[in-house]
């Protein structure tokens, strides 16, 4: 092939090719190295020595004094690293001190190599020098030079000035896990005021109990800042680079084009009345062809067309990896111009998506399927309490023309996918989900059940079945595939289950590996009993986590053999990937899947299924800040609750109604020693045979209620059922009998309140 350089035309190969055999040499190479893997010789060298210099002058190639070539963002042979975290299989991890994320994309994959090492065995924060060895394009082995130390940790606080402005400030970390606070001189404090929640470095070391403030987040007194603490503890990013933001700001809509027009069929979102993005659509109608079969189509918003390949919208979004949603605002993996705009389904406007046509017969088994890049046009925004009240016969203004040609064809198709679910044996919990309203304030006013409707299983059912012809496909032209993997509980936690449902005589089938539906015989054979959610509960926490891997380990949950995240691109990544892979398998044209990344899953799944557990993780924090702040008002008063943990320093309870967890510190359990019993999940008085256990429904003071940390302290007044369980053996004399003295209960009494902070 010709190429035109930046001064003459010559005979040598593509460029493309040149490129990748540079940036993909685990070692840089010379001249010589190029011109013999690619045949060059006589005048062909002049023309290698020009197209060099084009490429290191574009800056594609990086060039250094040995005159060898390598990829510009391939890191030096010994560099300064931090070691940021553990992976799943217990790999250090490390990335580049000086690595720029918004101007260099995603750190490349480092992994601190588990022998050769010098000094003492390193740890998570450490800084070290290190030399590494190229293993792939983005992956790299290292090994320990010298230790560095370690940088000064962050940590996030409340101040507080207890001695009235003497001069020294104190901070008490909003992790409970630290049981340490902190102290502040006034030169040090750095504008924080009384109550405000503040970013600090320890200033004196591990053993000190100094530190100054480098940020303040926000006024404790601010209902805002309760999720905006969750945000920074776990390192949400915020603000869009410039780049990106700009990027965003110069979309505009999508041409026709190649794309099937589907503007005439009366597509429409179903979503909560309070969503803001709709970046789904359905519709259903009986297949003419096979009697008892449905045709359906599950229109997705085309992220992709927006969205490209290592641009800064692009690392941007990897890094966020999906949406995280607090009480009070969204922090969204797009920008709004994206989100609301032209990637979300609103009613009446010309939208791209890229289109699930699938056909199932009367069993709800899917039959055959293709991918469309498509253009749409909402026939309506609908929620789910308006079409379930149409379902019901009840349908509103705008739900009553489209009663025959939408609501009923798409409940139709439900039912017949509800049958299939139910035939192949998906898990079937019943688990309530907590609903917070927020008021005009900012705090919460109302603490209840989120309501399940027939509405919502429908989207879930299509949803599921569209996910399933996604990751059909992409195995079916060989194209690589982000599952959305959850495997079979492990056999330790399995044994614990049996165990557990043995105290309470419910029998678990035997056998190594269960099935979905044997779990959901047992479930509904425990249905009207007291202790439903409690199994219920057990049963969950039994249960593998779900991840996203390139390797297909099947659903246990949906019991399906394969399964993939293809249904909303604008809040997952995983998503945007899926998309991407299923533009290039059918061809549909640009914005498709690189080279680059097919080989990169392993690292995709990793990180992305790190941005999920990270986003669950600030979820879960601020819902238990908001609830916290929630109970401040009710300190004092008594609640009914229910225990649904038991660990060996005490019982979890959750409260009736608004579901506020908080912990009975075990020495506020009686007057002897308690032994925690972790199989049958109790803990037991060694001299009475007392116990306290998983279910039991009981009465609890509320003592304490920190919305800075979440933390609830309760003080148990009275049990009001226990669950019953199979009898206890007989303790033998002897205190051996009656194990091992592992903790002690104080005697119950009035104690000074400061005695009871984080011993």
């Amino acid at each position: 092939d010709k190429l035109v350089t930046g001064v003459q035309t010559c005979t040598l190969p593509i460029c493309d090719e040149l490129l990748a055999f540079i940036k993909e040499s685990s070692t840089p190479v010379g001249k010589r190295e190029i011109a013999r893997a690619f045949h060059i010789k006589g005048d062909q060298r002049i023309e290698l020595k020009q197209l060099l210099r084009d490429l290191r002058d574009s800056g594609e190639i990086a060039a250094d004094r040995a005159k060898t070539f390598k990829d510009p963002k391939a890191l030096t042979d010994i560099t300064v690293l931090e070691i940021t975290r553990v992976d799943a299989d217990g790999h250090l991890l490390a990335t580049p001190r000086r690595h720029d994320e918004e101007k260099d994309g995603p750190p490349p994959r480092i992994e601190i190599a588990a022998h050769g090492n010098k000094g003492p065995a390193p740890a998570v924060g450490d800084r070290v020098l290190a030399s590494l060895k190229r293993r792939g394009k983005t992956t790299y082995e290292a090994r320990i030079i010298r230790r560095l130390g370690s940088g000064p940790k962050k940590i996030l606080g409340l101040y507080d000035e207890p001695d009235g402005g003497s001069g020294i400030g104190r901070v008490t970390p909003t992790d409970r896990k630290l049981r340490r606070e902190f102290d502040v001189r006034a030169a040090d404090k750095n504008g924080a005021r009384p109550g405000d929640i503040v970013w600090i470095e320890e200033a004196g070391g591990e053993l000190s109990r100094r530190a100054r403030v480098l940020e303040r987040i926000g006024p404790m007194s601010d209902p805002r800042t309760v999720s905006l603490i969750s945000i920074a503890a776990n390192d949400i990013p915020v603000d869009f680079p410039e780049a990106a933001a700009h990027e965003a700001a110069q979309a505009k809509a999508a041409p026709l084009g190649h794309r099937l027009d589907l503007r005439k069929v009366p597509l429409v979102t179903i979503d909560g009345e309070d969503a803001r993005d709709f970046d789904d659509a359905v519709f259903a109608e009986p297949d003419r062809d096979h009697p008892g079969g449905w045709h359906l189509y599950v229109a997705i918003a085309d992220v992709s067309w927006y969205v490209r390949h290592d641009k800064p919208l692009d690392r941007a979004a990897y890094r966020r990896g999906t949406s995280v949603y607090f009480p009070d605002r969204v922090v969204p993996m797009l920008p709004e111009e994206l989100s609301n705009g032209w990637c979300s389904l609103v009613p009446r406007e010309d939208r791209p998506v890229l289109v699930a046509e699938m056909w199932i017969d009367g069993e709800g088994h899917l039959k055959k399927h293709r991918f469309h890049r498509a253009m749409m046009h909402s026939a309506a925004r609908l929620t789910y309490n308006r079409v379930q009240r149409a379902a019901d016969g009840y349908p509103d203004a705008e739900i009553a023309p489209l009663m025959g040609s939408v609501i009923e064809p798409l409940y139709g198709a439900f039912r017949t996918l509800l049958a299939a679910r139910e035939k192949r044996g998906a898990l079937d919990l019943d688990l309530p989900e907590r609903l917070v309203k927020l008021g005009d304030d900012g705090r919460i006013a109302e603490i209840g059940v989120r309501e399940r409707l027939d509405s919502h299983k429908l989207i879930e059912e299509f949803m599921v079945l569209a996910n399933v012809a996604a990751a059909q496909a992409l195995e079916h032209r060989q194209m690589p595939c982000m599952y959305r993997v959850h495997d079979q509980p492990d056999l330790a936690k399995l044994e614990a289950l049996r165990e557990f449902l043995g105290t309470l005589g419910i029998p678990l089938p035997a056998g190594p590996r269960l099935r979905p539906a044997d779990l959901n015989r047992f479930l509904q054979g425990v249905a009207d009993k007291p202790v439903t959610r409690l199994v219920n509960e057990t049963v969950l926490r039994s249960q593998s986590q779900a991840v996203y891997s390139p390797d297909n380990l099947g659903h246990f949950g949906l019991a399906l053999p394969r399964y993939a995240h293809f249904t909303s691109p604008i809040r997952r990544y995983p998503d945007l990937i899926v998309h991407r892979a299923l533009i290039a398998a059918y061809g549909l044209g640009d914005g498709g899947l690189s080279e680059a990344d097919k080989g990169r899953f392993a690292e995709f799944g990793e990180h992305l299924s790190m941005c999920e557990r990270r986003a669950v993780m600030a979820e879960r924090g601020a819902m238990d800040r908001y609830v916290a702040a929630y109970m401040a008002a009710h300190v004092g008063a008594t609640f009914p609750g229910r225990v649904t943990s038991v660990t060996r320093f005490g019982l979890f309870v959750s409260l009736d109604g608004t579901g506020a967890d908080g912990l009975v510190p075990i020495r506020d359990l009686g007057q002897e020693f308690f032994r925690h019993d972790e199989g049958r999940q109790l803990l037991i008085g060694e001299r009475t045979g007392e116990n306290y256990g998983l279910g039991d429904k009981v009465r609890v003071k509320l003592l304490e209620a920190d919305a800075a940390t979440g933390g609830l302290l309760f003080d148990l007044v009275d049990v009001v059922e226990r669950v019953e369980r199979v009898a206890l053996p007989r303790r033998r004399p002897g205190r051996e009998a009656a194990g091992p003295r592992r903790h002690v209960a104080h005697r119950k009494g009035p104690r000074d309140k400061r005695s009871r902070r984080r011993k």
